[in-house]
């Protein structure tokens, strides 16, 4: 058997891709040379490594077991590469981050910042999704390592505390509820609210918390991102439950008010996520290790106005 790293390059970007003609863009060859690539390794192996489904290509049983020891023999190899090519000390290479939207649009981009100052020759990518998106992609080795702020119940993926966090229920600042006192469950049970999309790790939170205390809420309208949900909020629309992280400019400007209802826990941990097959190269061992040393900084601490 002669497999060579073209092939397993190739069945890796197809993988990821789900598409010879976005995994040829990927690698910089032509459709034809990674569909022969794709061809000849199946070949060798004997074994389909895709269902072919229309146009897309989805990893089969033989795909999945392949997947993580192609993508380990990949990052081994750059690895070499790396180390070879520059100062030892010198961490180089491509490191594909994956995040859910709080994480990924509130805390991510400067953590990223600072690593590649302090690397240079790293380069980081950051896809942001909800929860069970980035679940979805680590399985797929799409990605190399995962943040979420919900919960992950699959056995092939470490789960590993990073964090804390804590979430409010939020209203604009002309909306009934910023201006009384005293809120109880009735008051929630009667207003009008503006969530996360299912899957969403904010959205869990939210329900789990609201188990055996609420028979059930008016849900006016269901958005996919936070922003869109701050502005809904802002402008009357209902009251949210939302990170204080993601709205410490708002509430400092004071567009949204974090109301008081102590009756509620709302606290959460942030994770980070890692296959479980998955090769830790030593760009990913110190870029977890610079995760997990960076500063809060207050980004995550819980606002007084809470309760």
């Amino acid at each position: 058997m002669g497999i060579t790293l073209r092939q397993l390059e190739a069945f890796v970007a197809v993988a990821r891709e789900g598409n010879v003609t976005r995994a040829a863009d990927t690698l910089r060859l032509s459709q034809s040379a990674v569909s022969m690539s794709l061809a000849e390794l199946e070949r060798q192996l004997g074994e389909r490594l895709f269902d072919r489904r229309g146009k897309r290509l989805v990893m089969n049983d033989q795909g999945r077991v392949l997947i993580p020891k192609a993508a380990d023999v990949l990052f081994r190899v750059r690895e070499i590469d790396a180390l070879f090519s520059g100062p030892e000390q010198q961490l180089a290479g491509l490191l594909r981050v994956g995040a859910s939207s709080t994480i990924g649009n509130y805390l991510m981009p400067r953590i990223l910042g600072a690593f590649t100052s302090t690397h240079p020759r790293a380069r980081l990518s950051l896809d942001v999704g909800n929860t069970e998106q980035i679940v979805q992609e680590l399985l797929r080795f799409t990605i190399d390592i995962g943040f979420i702020e919900g919960f992950c119940h699959r056995p092939d993926i470490e789960t590993i505390p990073w964090r804390q966090d804590r979430l409010a229920i939020h209203a604009g600042a002309e909306h009934p509820l910023a201006r009384k006192r005293n809120i109880d469950i009735h008051d929630l049970m009667q207003a009008r609210w503006i969530l996360r999309e299912q899957g969403s790790g904010t959205r869990e939170v939210f329900e789990n918390a609201l188990a055996g205390k609420m028979d059930g809420i008016r849900v006016y309208l269901e958005l996919g991102n936070t922003e869109a949900i701050k502005e809904a909020v802002e402008a009357g629309l209902g009251i949210s439950c939302l990170s204080l992280l993601a709205t410490r400019r708002a509430r400092q400007s004071g567009a949204l008010v974090a109301l008081k209802t102590p009756f509620l826990d709302l606290r959460r941990n942030f994770y980070l996520l890692l296959h479980g097959e998955k090769y830790r190269s030593r760009l990913l061992r110190r870029f977890i290790t610079f995760c997990q040393d960076y500063p809060a900084n207050g980004d995550d601490s819980a606002d007084s106005a809470t309760g």
